[in-house]
């Protein structure tokens, strides 16, 4: 038997009962599961025919891709945070954010309270 990625003290156990959660629907899916602390692992083929499905029936998320011109402020560079994003991530210009640089992307996020 295989051990668990996550705790690596259980055993992984063939279930089909893996529900994944996606914009309200519940796709169920066949997978292993950790006899120890249950985390669960959906089998690739499954995972692919779940996103298939939600791609057709219209919940699948496409990533979000905004086009915008920097602005030159003082020493540096700024962007505009569009209103319906801040809207959706609940920003305020007192919050404070992680910017992360990963290859050639940059990530930025709102900082964990």
């Amino acid at each position: 038997m295989k051990k668990c990625l996550v705790c690596e003290k259980g055993a992984l156990v063939k279930v089909e009962d893996i529900a994944l959660e996606i914009s309200g629907y519940v796709f169920i899916t066949k997978g292993e599961r950790c006899d120890y602390c249950n985390e669960e692992f959906p089998y690739e083929q499954e995972t692919q025919r779940t996103i298939h499905i939600a791609r057709k029936i219209g919940v699948w998320p496409e990533p979000l891709k905004l086009y915008r011109h920097l602005s030159k402020s003082g020493g540096g560079l700024v962007f505009r945070i569009p209103n319906d994003l801040e809207r959706q991530l609940k920003l305020d210009e007192n919050m404070e954010i992680v910017i992360t640089k990963i290859g050639n992307k940059i990530v930025i996020e709102p900082q964990a309270a």
